[in-house]
């Protein structure tokens, strides 16, 4: 497993925890960790088992999660603090997925081999 992979799946179950904890003391705390913490653990577990597409899936929901974030720390100023963290989270869990896209993108090409 790559040191990226590894990073990817730690910020992953970080989210994933971030979520249990905000929702902890909520009415409907199960909806709320099924619909919010459950996806990015299993997205960990995706990455840790090696699934091809699990980076890929990470960064697509990312971009929900910054989403959330950014209402939330408009909306509600009682949870900037957790709004804040989850957008750090996601935006870093975007660059984790992307980056090996952008390894290979961008790498120095090599020169065909002579003939």
């Amino acid at each position: 497993m790559t040191r990226t992979r590894a990073v990817l799946a730690a910020m992953l179950v970080a989210l994933g925890v971030l979520y249990a904890a905000w929702f902890a003391g909520g009415d409907d705390r199960v909806a709320a960790w099924l619909v919010f913490a459950l996806p990015p653990l299993l997205l960990a577990v995706a990455v840790l088992r090696g699934a091809r597409t699990a980076g890929f899936w990470a960064g697509v929901f990312s971009l929900g999660w910054f989403s959330h974030a950014v209402v939330v720390l408009y909306e509600r100023p009682a949870e900037r603090g957790w709004a804040s963290v989850e957008l750090a989270l996601a935006l870093a869990i975007l660059f984790a997925s992307s980056l090996p896209g952008l390894r290979a993108r961008f790498a120095k090409r090599r020169p065909p081999p002579p003939a």
